[in-house]
């Protein structure tokens, strides 16, 4: 699939960003290489984002996609935030909302419910994550 739009040829843009306190970004920069190498212009925001620095990141950069990694166990209370920040700036609604970390099994459906369109856990193939952005974000609905 190709991650040029169909009429516009616009490339899909993602924010891969780390909320909050984790500082585990491992996962973040593979993901990051992998949408680079997949043809999808990606923003990284760094450690230690607060909820309102990601928003406003995703908001400036006009992003398609926006991609959560967060490992810390904080992401009932941090991904409410950003979605309301998002929804605050107008921006929720055209953009794809990820999750990818530790998420355990009993919080991914309220976390879905909030918007979050998929969350992607480790050992999820590259391939898997890559097919579900070049099909879903906004530039190629």
């Amino acid at each position: 699939m190709s991650t040029q739009q169909e009429q516009g040829g616009r490339t899909i843009r993602c924010l891969i960003a780390k909320v909050g306190l984790d500082g585990h970004d491992r996962g973040a920069h593979v993901i990051a290489r992998a949408f680079r190498d997949a043809g999808f212009e990606v923003i990284y925001s760094g450690l230690h984002r607060a909820p309102d620095e990601i928003v406003q990141a995703a908001v400036q950069e006009d992003v398609d996609v926006l991609g959560i990694s967060i490992l810390s166990g904080a992401h009932n209370t941090l991904v409410p935030k950003i979605v309301s920040g998002l929804e605050e700036y107008g921006a929720f609604e055209d953009t794809l909302l990820l999750l990818g970390g530790i998420v355990p099994d009993e919080d991914r459906a309220e976390l879905k419910e909030l918007g979050v369109a998929e969350i992607f856990g480790p050992g999820t193939p590259m391939e898997e994550t890559i097919e579900f952005v070049a099909e879903n974000a906004p530039a190629n609905r």
